[in-house]
């Protein structure tokens, strides 16, 4: 293994989100128990339906971003959406969040192997504000049934900025925050 492809593995016992989220899983298991051993069971039941429903996505997800991750030069996202991308990587950034189809477990590994790949802060937030707020897929299969085509086409135009500006703000952000760390001498 390369030294930019190089992982740090994480313990999954002392990462702070898994100890949150399995606290709450046996607070919930501890809760269904003290009302009743069906309780319990049906809770496990839902567990594992959802659990089998939703792993498949999610392993196609994590080798997708892999193979994406392995095929794409980091070069090529550092240039297009890295630090000095400019604004041209924030509006790539949008395109791409607006184009991505599927929910988070899709998305998430995407942004994950952007960002191993030097896509920075500002065009990462822009995806996933524009993936969130104006995804076409979202906007075709929901909205336009519920709220018509009118609707959707104005909401879609009114919200094209915000994602361009949440990535802007980002970016500076993290300017910020980084030229505070330095002056602290970390």
């Amino acid at each position: 293994m390369s030294s930019g492809t190089e992982r740090r593995k994480k313990n999954p016992i002392t990462d702070t989100s898994f100890l949150i989220f399995a606290g709450l899983a046996f607070v919930a298991a501890s809760l269904c128990l003290m009302k009743g051993w069906d309780v319990f069971c049906r809770g496990w039941d839902f567990s594992i339906g959802l659990f089998l429903d939703i792993m498949p996505r999610i392993i196609a997800a994590f080798i997708l971003a892999g193979f994406i991750e392995a095929m794409v030069p980091k070069g090529f996202i550092t240039k297009w959406m890295g630090e000095k991308s400019g604004l041209r990587g924030i509006v790539i950034a949008e395109v791409a969040g607006i184009l991505t189809p599927g929910g988070p477990m899709i998305s998430f590994p995407l942004i994950a192997a952007l960002y191993k790949l030097g896509a920075d802060f500002g065009p990462l937030v822009c995806y996933v504000t524009a993936w969130e707020l104006i995804g076409i897929q979202r906007m075709v299969v929901w909205e336009m049934p519920f709220m018509g085509v009118k609707f959707v086409t104005f909401r879609f135009v009114v919200s094209l900025v915000l994602p361009i500006i949440a990535g802007l703000m980002a970016r500076r952000l993290v300017g910020y925050v980084g030229q505070g760390l330095e002056a602290r001498g970390r």
